[in-house]
């Protein structure tokens, strides 16, 4: 028998509609409405300020080790935009700015970074999960969660994000695996930005593309540039109607970079090379949408300046909120009051000598 090509059923696609001048390629412009395009814009303003605020905090030793966000901005914005209030949010542990624009309060951000499991809890009326360390981890939840939606029979949808090293690990083939042989409604958003922690892109794959991984498991993927808001938005847009009307689930690459450290307890310059940093400065999301934002006339210089200066103040009093209910929860007993509805002996004999240590202390 002769040997033939095996036609597959899907082929993969590159996105991109906004250059590094703010430029659009028209036929491919979703033109949104001014509103929209400013929201994002003040999101993704939000999402840097608030990532360089936290920055000081941790080097003043206010709050502990965080993942910043910075120049990963455009990629999670123009993803979650696309979300219903009803359908979830299943996060890594780096997506702030996708938090901002559910709702998440700044406040609450801190406080779970100053080491408060309160800050933690995600207010009721968000179909998000909390932020999930271990990599990889979170992303067969989002198969689950897809799942359940799909067989209530509604129309929800579940995204996930996470970034290139979790492609290398067991649970994204194990949830992509699933997803498609289901046929759940979940979008999966991997955010390439080029670093597992301090192993870069090349030395964790042979694969010219990460999207190129969701062939292998018969679903449809596409590579988009992570740092144009717009490329991100069509891509995600395509890949949760696509879900919604019960098609199955995406994956979404979103090559993009990381600005920052991995952590507050990294040290990229040990690493990788600054003048590959300068270089991906110049692709900013943020600077790219304003020069976009200009060229329709939606945005001025004096716009700018006014929505920096009304940012700096909400970062302010959520940092002053966060002050106030670390101070209401300065009763570390409390330890000991949610692992039982009726306390035993033995721990109630511990917490009266934990409390009878404070009061001596």
């Amino acid at each position: 028998m002769p040997r033939v090509k095996i036609g597959l059923k899907y082929q993969l696609e590159y996105l991109s509609i906004l250059d590094e001048s703010g430029e659009a390629d028209t036929s491919l412009d979703p033109d949104l409405s001014k509103e929209q395009l400013l929201k994002f814009h003040h999101a993704m303003l939000l999402s840097r300020r608030f990532d360089e605020y936290m920055l000081k905090l941790q080097r003043q030793g206010r709050i502990g080790t965080f993942a910043p966000v910075k120049g990963q901005e455009a990629a999670q914005i123009g993803a979650v935009a696309n979300l219903e209030d009803d359908d979830w949010l299943v996060p890594a542990f780096r997506e702030t700015a996708a938090a901002i624009w559910r709702g998440t309060p700044l406040s609450g951000m801190l406080l779970y970074n100053a080491g408060y499991n309160e800050g933690g809890r995600i207010p009721d009326e968000q179909n998000d999960l909390p932020i999930a360390i271990p990599v990889g981890s979170q992303i067969p939840h989002a198969v689950g969660i897809a799942y359940g939606c799909r067989y209530q029979d509604t129309d929800r949808v579940a995204l996930t994000f996470f970034g290139d090293g979790a492609t290398s690990e067991g649970p994204f083939h194990e949830a992509l695996n699933l997803a498609m042989l289901f046929e759940t409604p979940t979008i999966f958003v991997c955010q390439n930005n080029h670093w597992a922690i301090s192993t870069p892109r090349d030395r964790q794959t042979r694969s010219e593309t990460i999207a190129q991984k969701a062939i292998a498991y018969g679903m449809p993927g596409i590579q988009v540039d992570g740092n144009d808001v717009l490329a991100v938005y069509c891509a995600v847009r395509e890949a949760v109607q696509r879900a919604r009307d019960g098609d199955g689930p995406t994956l979404v690459e979103c090559v993009t970079y990381r600005m920052e450290v991995h952590t507050t307890a990294d040290d990229p310059t040990r690493y990788r090379d600054e003048e590959q940093v300068e270089q991906w400065a110049k692709r900013d999301p943020i600077e790219r949408l304003q020069k976009y934002l200009k060229h329709k006339e939606m945005l001025t210089d004096e716009d700018i300046e006014k929505d920096e200066k009304e940012i700096e103040q909400t970062v302010k009093q959520a940092w002053q909120d966060t002050k106030e209910q670390i101070d209401a929860l300065s009763d570390a007993s409390v330890i000991f009051e949610y692992l039982y509805a009726g306390r035993p002996p033995y721990l109630e004999e511990q917490r009266e000598g934990f409390v009878g240590g404070q009061d001596n202390g």
